[in-house]
Parts: structure tokens; sequence; C-alpha cells
């Protein structure tokens, strides 16, 4: 029923990558809601009740409540978190302040996944630029994902633009990964490293594209909650990640309401876009 290639890639057929789009647009629809819910005075935990009643209201299940004990809908790190953050209410967000937002659904058996970072009203022009240089990082490695590339050439992309763009971490120890029947699939995708290594990329293959940079060095620590990743030198960090399926005519965001479209064109084979 899944096909997978010698490396244990699962390639989808066209029908179950509109699968994985239903599922995808349940996530993107979800972040839209929560970028348009932050402001100052939420907890995150607010935002994790938003996300949940969204996903359930769509005929989804959260993807990450339960998964490995997490007890939340979203993973929401604020400022110096990471990734994982676990949603709570004994903190306000302020002004100034930045929020990954990390989302994850299940739908028929398929599963989308994307995150955002989201600045709290008005924040310091640094931060915006964190975002940004985060944002476009996560694309430049989107648009490695052709047929006939390595896997590791995702990784070189995001690395190479986010160095060209100044003194920034990328924690290494963090990264993408393969998505489909289950959240997290083989292979690992890293946000780093050298260029043609690693399996040759196939149509039908799927990704989760998520590069994670710190506006000082790239070492983290987990807190005592064996979730929450923080930086080592307490600065700032930035989340973005998209969903990603291979196609012939490139790239499929399909947790991107717009399947890419604005950022590759339309791609005709699997009906990219909204639907």
């Amino acid at each position: 029923m899944f096909k997978k290639n010698r490396h244990g890639i699962q390639i989808k057929t066209p029908e179950q990558l509109e699968k994985m789009r239903a599922a995808g647009l349940v996530v993107g629809r979800t972040l839209q809601l929560l970028k348009e819910s932050v402001q100052p005075g939420m907890t995150p935990l607010d935002l994790d009740a938003i996300a949940e009643k969204a996903i359930r209201d769509e005929g989804a299940i959260p993807s990450f409540k339960g998964y490995q004990g997490f007890p939340a809908t979203i993973c929401a790190s604020v400022n110096d978190e990471v990734v994982h953050g676990i949603p709570g209410d004994r903190r306000k967000l302020r002004e100034g302040d930045i929020i990954s937002i990390d989302c994850g659904a299940i739908l028929d058996g398929w599963h989308g996944d994307s995150a955002v970072t989201v600045g709290v009203g008005e924040v310091a022009p640094e931060l915006t630029e964190l975002m940004r240089v985060t944002e476009e990082a996560m694309w430049q490695g989107i648009a490695a994902l052709r047929v006939g590339a390595h896997l590791s050439d995702v990784g070189h992309a995001v690395e190479k633009y986010v160095r060209s763009q100044g003194r920034y971490g990328i924690p290494q120890e963090y990264g993408g990964h393969g998505i489909g029947t289950e959240m997290h699939m083989d292979p690992w995708v890293a946000n780093h490293g050298k260029p043609g290594r690693g399996p040759k990329l196939e149509a039908g293959m799927c990704f989760a594209v998520e590069p994670m940079v710190n506006l000082g060095t790239a070492r983290t620590r987990v807190l005592a909650d064996d979730w929450t990743v923080v930086t080592i030198d307490g600065k700032p960090s930035a989340h973005f990640e998209h969903s990603v399926a291979v196609t012939d005519n490139g790239p499929w965001v399909l947790t991107a309401l717009d399947g890419g479209r604005e950022r590759f064109g339309d791609l005709s084979a699997e009906g990219a876009g909204e639907r």
C-alpha cells in the first residue's frame, strides 16, 4: 500500500498526495488563525486552545497532543526558546516578544506539519530581520526539493543563505524530516551541510523543511521539562516550517494555503494551489 524507495523513503501516489494536501490545509488554516490571534496579554495556552478547536472542527486530530507524552496541540516557543516549547498560562505574551508556533494535524491517516514565528505587536528591527532570514532560508531549502537533486542540497541551501545574511547560529542537532503516514519519518533533513550527498529525490517524496536560526550562538540546551529547547546565551531564535511534496513540476508546498504558487508558480501535475 505504501511504496518506499531503496533508502526506505515513502513514495506517495498522486491520490495520497491529495490526502496529504488536505491535512496540510488544515494546518495552514489553523496557523493563519493563530497568526491573526497573537496579541499582547495572551498566553501560549490560549493559543493552544484556539488551535485544538480549529483542528478538531475540521474533523482532524492534533498530531502533537500525546506524541511521546507531549501535552499540547502546538509547540509554542517564546523568545530564546528554539523549539518544543510547552504552552502554559504562567507567562503572558508581551509587546516585543516573538513566538514560534509549530502545529501538526492528522486527517484520514495523513499528516501535515508547519511552523511560523510571529512578532507580538511591534518588535525590534533585529528580530524582524531574524524572522525574515529564517523564513527565507526555509524557502531556499524548499526550492532545492526537485527531482534528481540530492537530499543534502536542502540543508546546503538553508545554510548558504543564512551565512550570507550575517552572524547567525544554526542549531545543528535539530532539523526537518520525512512526513506522510507518520509525522516524523526517515530521513532526517539537516539545515546545514555540503550539496550532492544523500538519496536522490524522486516525485512523491514528502519532507518537512524547518530551519531554526538563532540571533546568537548555535548552542542550545533542553530545559528540565525534557521538551523545551533554549539558546545557551539567552538570545532569541526563530523557526519556520512547511511540509512539501516533490513533484515532476517542482515543490508543492502542502501546508501553504496557495500551495507555493506565489513562490514557485502553478504546479499543474498535482493540482497545487487552493482548492
